[in-house]
């Protein structure tokens, strides 16, 4: 890139993104929470707190450690990295792999060192997306100035922004693409069908120790943050183009700056404005438009992969599943996929942010165009798995799937139902067990 970043620059760099098919990888990430016996979520500063888990995960893996000030806040090694979501999430960001098999042996090796470090310890590991019992006011935000910026800057903007910051969990598969076309296909394919992907993970009945009403609160929590970085964005809604995902970034207001190791609120500046005219008399470098494209959260994000973001935190072998139905479908189906969406698309009468908002109150028992999600669903991992065997993949890694499909019901539904027969916080954290 050139010293004075140009529109030019920006756009060849993801044109560098491209990825000839031999070299396409697969990469899992996975937010947890943990909480304590009660359900109250477990502090940063804690005796065995969230540092103390980094601490002895550190011990362990030996990986390198990162630290802001004196708060040690990320761990990376391996092509990996443990990171911290802001209200104390435990997150790995997952080597990309070439094989599902070596993507799931990496989960779950790090599954077992931290059920491991629990071991006599009042540590919970849950995979649902949002935490069920913690009260959001009561859980503190992790010691991040990234955070610090975020926690100021949302709530203007969207009136459940520390929900999503402190109670919520994902889980995101991240998969290449060859060209511009490529990836356009791909997008287009993955937000058409970021409804029924939200259905099929939708795992958050519960919030604070109650019956939402939502199978994923998650999904409902996220339609209110802010709309101008979350959902579908409307540059690229109906057509693709690096140019326009670039155009949707330029107008996406900074939330924060980074300088000499500090954070800088943004005033709200538009990383266009930055680099026609500056901010503090100083205009931004190829580390800060890295840097802005983390601030954006749309259903489907394009950076130097294509990250698909529309899932709850689910159980282990549900989110290997997760990773294998994407990269079965875009990999090795796409063409049969992309007819899928589109269908589904049109089926249903309404836009992405209806279907969404169906898919997030009623999970697979939702109906779109006649039809059962759960039946949508089916037709979707069919398509997968005849994706998995097109490129050599293990086609029963999506079994679990396949199954939460054949009851009708979103993961969130064995969630309520444990609730229901006992509220108790030790009989819903058996039923959220990571």
């Amino acid at each position: 890139m050139t010293d004075r970043l140009t529109f030019a620059d920006l756009l060849k760099s993801y044109h560098a993104h491209h990825a000839p098919r031999e070299r396409w990888l697969i990469g899992g990430e996975y937010e947890r929470a943990v909480v304590r016996g009660d359900g109250r979520a477990v502090g940063y500063h804690d005796e065995d707190g969230i540092r103390w888990i980094l601490e002895q995960l550190s011990r362990r893996l030996g990986w390198k450690e990162k630290y802001e000030g004196p708060h040690l806040v990320e761990l990376a090694g391996e092509g990996a990295s443990i990171t911290l979501e802001p209200g104390g999430q435990v997150e790995l960001s997952g080597a990309p792999f070439r094989r599902l098999g070596d993507l799931a042996a990496e989960v779950r090796r790090n599954r077992a060192l931290l059920y491991e470090l629990a071991e006599g310890h009042d540590l919970h590991w849950t995979a649902c997306g949002l935490t069920p019992y913690a009260k959001i006011a009561e859980i503190e935000f992790v010691p991040k100035g990234r955070y610090a910026m975020m926690r100021d800057f949302l709530p203007a903007h969207g009136d459940l922004a520390h929900w999503m910051m402190k109670g919520t969990s994902c889980v995101q598969v991240n998969l290449d693409f060859d060209s511009e076309e490529d990836c356009a296909r791909k997008f287009h394919t993955s937000l058409d069908l970021a409804p029924l992907n939200m259905a099929l993970f939708a795992n958050s009945p519960l919030a604070e120790g109650n019956d939402t009403g939502w199978m994923s609160y998650r999904g409902h929590i996220w339609s209110r943050v802010d709309p101008r970085r979350t959902g579908f964005p409307a540059q690229v809604r109906d057509g693709y183009s690096h140019e326009g995902w670039i155009n949707y970034l330029l107008d996406a207001p900074m939330m924060f700056l980074q300088r000499d190791g500090g954070w800088i609120p943004s005033g709200g500046a538009t990383f266009r404005q930055w680099m026609s005219a500056g901010l503090g008399g100083s205009f931004p470098t190829a580390a800060d438009w890295a840097l802005h494209q983390t601030s954006v959260f749309p259903e489907v994000r394009v950076k130097r992969t294509l990250e698909i973001r529309s899932a709850d935190a689910v159980p282990l072998d549900l989110a290997v599943a997760f990773c294998a139905l994407w990269a079965g479908c875009l990999y090795g189906a796409l063409e049969d996929t992309r007819r899928l969406g589109l269908a589904f698309s049109a089926a249903g009468g309404q836009g992405r942010e209806e279907g969404f908002a169906l898919a997030a109150r009623q999970g697979l028992a939702g109906r779109w165009g006649g039809r059962s999600l759960a039946s949508w669903g089916a037709e979707l991992s069919g398509l997968a798995r005849a994706g998995l065997r097109a490129i050599g993949e293990d086609e029963a890694l999506l079994d679990p799937l396949e199954a939460q499909i054949a009851n009708g019901h979103s993961p969130g539904a064995t969630l309520l139902s444990a609730f229901q027969r006992d509220p108790s916080p030790a009989n819903v954290l058996r039923a959220a067990r990571y």
